[in-house]
């Protein structure tokens, strides 16, 4: 009896949580169906995944308030349960082991991309676009280094499977609230493939321009200062989308770029004011070195002839003026 109460127990804890290693291994990877944040980084996950923690964990406190731990424990009852039934405590250990895991959803979770210096935090009941936009809209004020091996923080609103054909169908519906009619905007459209070798950039990006342009005509591309952007990241077999904005004043959502000064237009205009440059180039220089101003002096005929009448004027008052005194 008690062994096979125990074998029982054994297979309630594989199953609901004792550590199927191949099931859990699957639910650490990026999936179709989730939404979070795609991060890249600089050789250095584990430093990476620690930063993205505390810095989308001090915004979301911010936005969304803090975290609650809904988490229980079944240390309460324990004594109870030594007086009750095997059986019925073994139906509620399982019972509470359910609870837990539909309760474990936190705020973040770190799971594996399915790229290198590339890591996917998972969210839970709350925006990831928002909270990007929040995070890089303060670093861009404050200029406050936050993260040192964090490059780009992409938001991931929908994912979907990384054929042609399935992401058309995904987009079709998820562009809607930012494209369709009556919305409109000057758009862009941002891809890069990880690990995906049958998606051509030229081919998605014209596809998905179409499908904008269908929704309505009114759409723009804007390549210099879109009001939108439209980030299409595929790794291996997944899709991740989203559509954000200030995507060019953000610097692409680079949390170091974001850091420094906007740049600012080029300054030729000032360089080539009138008055200035004529000092090095123009023409105002060279009559000054070689103009009819100088050289007149040095070769002119005029100024010859009056120095030699003068000197023959000095030379017929000093004769004269010896044949009086002898």
């Amino acid at each position: 009896m008690s062994g096979g109460q125990s074998e029982s127990r054994k297979r309630a804890k594989k199953r609901y949580g004792g550590g199927g290693g191949k099931r859990c291994r699957g639910s650490r990877e990026l999936e179709v169906g989730m939404q979070g944040v795609l991060i890249t980084c600089n050789m250095n996950e584990k430093k990476c995944t620690s930063e993205a923690f505390n810095l989308l964990g001090e915004y979301a406190d911010e936005l969304y308030g803090p975290e609650k731990c809904k988490l229980q424990s079944a240390e309460g009852s324990s004594e109870e349960e030594e007086g009750d039934d095997v059986e019925a405590a073994l139906k509620k250990e399982v019972e509470q082991l359910k609870g837990a895991q539909a309760k474990q959803q936190r705020r973040f979770q770190a799971l594996e991309s399915g790229a290198n210096n590339v890591i996917f935090i998972k969210t839970h009941n709350l925006e990831s676009d928002k909270l990007v936009h929040h995070i890089l809209s303060d670093l861009h004020t404050t200029k406050k280094k936050k993260s040192r091996v964090i490059l780009r923080m992409l938001p991931v609103t929908g994912t979907c499977k990384a054929f042609q054909e399935d992401m058309l169908k995904f987009l079709s519906t998820f562009l809607e609230p930012w494209f369709k009619t009556p919305n409109a905007a000057s758009y862009q459209i941002v891809f890069k493939a990880r690990n995906s070798s049958h998606n051509k950039k030229e081919e998605v990006i014209k596809a998905v321009a179409g499908l904008v342009g269908k929704l309505n005509p009114k759409n723009k591309v804007d390549l210099t200062s879109p009001e939108l952007t439209i980030i299409v990241e595929v790794i291996k077999a997944v899709c991740c989308v989203s559509v954000v904005r200030d995507y060019t004043l953000f610097r692409k959502y680079n949390v170091q770029e974001v850091l420094k000064d906007d740049i600012k237009p080029p300054e030729e205009p000032k360089d080539k004011v009138a008055g200035e440059e004529p000092k090095d180039k123009g023409a105002g220089e060279e009559p000054k070195d070689k103009g009819a101003g100088e050289e007149p002096k040095d070769k002119g005929a005029g100024e010859d002839l009056r120095d030699q009448g003068k000197g023959e004027a000095k030379q017929s008052t000093n004769l004269e003026n010896s044949e009086r005194a002898q």
